[in-house]
């Protein structure tokens, strides 16, 4: 089969054996594969290697195409969707807990394992999503991480019903965040880089910070950091007010510089993370998203088009979603 490799900083497209499922997995035929941030930072090490040579993408539409001996429920032909999470140990406390996120056994497909920039990926039966045959594909695609990180991202911030919620950086997660967001009732600004992000924004009925490192015209009371830059974390708190909280949502952060204790920490703020999602995360946003219709902006990419779409993303070209095509 053809799929897109790293290599050197970089990835190029293979002819690879086609994946075999085991016992306890699923074979399935992509349709689509969202492109995330997360890919950028495997492809361009600023994750460290965990597979030299893995195919990335984690974020999967595709229908079942052969099934393990172990499977018991998803057959041939059921459609679903394979994200970030691939497997966890089960076992140890924070599987235990409800908190298998926190695994420290636990692997990700496009990291640990060959993902969806490919015409066919594996995934455990446990850990796909059976998804909807009448929902649109490329729309679904950037729900699988996403939409779930931001759904995770947005339950961390503590955000008081009708308040203010601040999100830095508006590309795929943070569009989907606003819906969600201003779907509840709450009010939204962004600082955000590049002219298209911010009329996609506006578009959604998200008020926009004109300058990229710019102040909310009034304090937050929650802020969501999906942008890899920690200066902007730092901004984020200082734009705070007393007892908010910020989220930091993403997998890569730059170093923090200018954090000053007394503008920025003190009366009680809260400065949260984001460690990956469970699978009840994952079930819980997706009925969400469906029932509220929410519809990510996408711009699609063929299979042939991998380097150029995470070139888009890299550079701030393209706004909302951004998506490949794998037929």
């Amino acid at each position: 089969m053809k799929a897109w490799r790293t290599h050197d900083g970089t990835v190029r497209m293979d002819e690879v054996p086609d994946p075999a499922p085991a016992t306890d997995e699923l074979l399935v035929e992509v349709e689509v594969c969202g492109v995330c941030r997360t890919d950028l930072h495997v492809v361009d090490g600023d994750l460290p290697v965990h597979r030299p040579g893995v195919v990335p993408g984690h974020q999967v539409v595709g229908r079942v195409v052969a099934a393990g001996a172990d499977v018991s429920a998803i057959r041939p032909g059921d459609r679903v969707g394979v994200a970030w999470l691939h497997r966890t140990c089960g076992a140890c406390r924070w599987c235990r807990t409800g908190r298998e996120n926190l695994c420290p056994g636990a692997t990700f497909t496009g990291w640990d394992v060959d993902g969806g920039y490919a015409e066919r990926v594996v995934v455990p039966e446990a850990y796909a999503y059976p998804l909807p045959d009448d929902d649109e594909a490329l729309g679904l695609a950037p729900l699988l991480c996403a939409g779930i990180i931001g759904y995770r991202a947005l339950r961390r911030a503590n955000l008081p019903p009708g308040g203010l919620l601040g999100i830095y950086g508006f590309g795929s997660s943070g569009h989907i965040t606003a819906q969600l967001a201003l779907a509840a009732g709450h009010r939204v600004v962004t600082v955000t880089r590049g002219e298209e992000n911010r009329r996609l924004a506006a578009a959604l009925g998200v008020e926009v910070v004109p300058d990229e490192h710019g102040v909310p015209p009034e304090p937050l009371d929650s802020a969501i950091v999906f942008a890899p830059v920690g200066d902007l974390l730092v901004d984020a708190l200082d734009a705070t007010a007393a007892g908010g909280t910020v989220v930091s949502a993403g997998i890569h952060m730059s170093p923090l510089t200018g954090l000053d204790y007394d503008r920025s920490l003190f009366r009680e703020r809260d400065l949260r993370s984001v460690t990956a999602n469970t699978r009840a995360d994952g079930s819980e946003f997706l009925a969400v998203a469906h029932n509220l219709g929410l519809a990510p902006a996408v711009t699609a990419y063929g299979l042939d088009e991998v380097d150029r779409a995470l070139d888009d993303l890299r550079e701030g070209r393209v706004s909302g979603s951004l998506v490949v095509r794998a037929g």
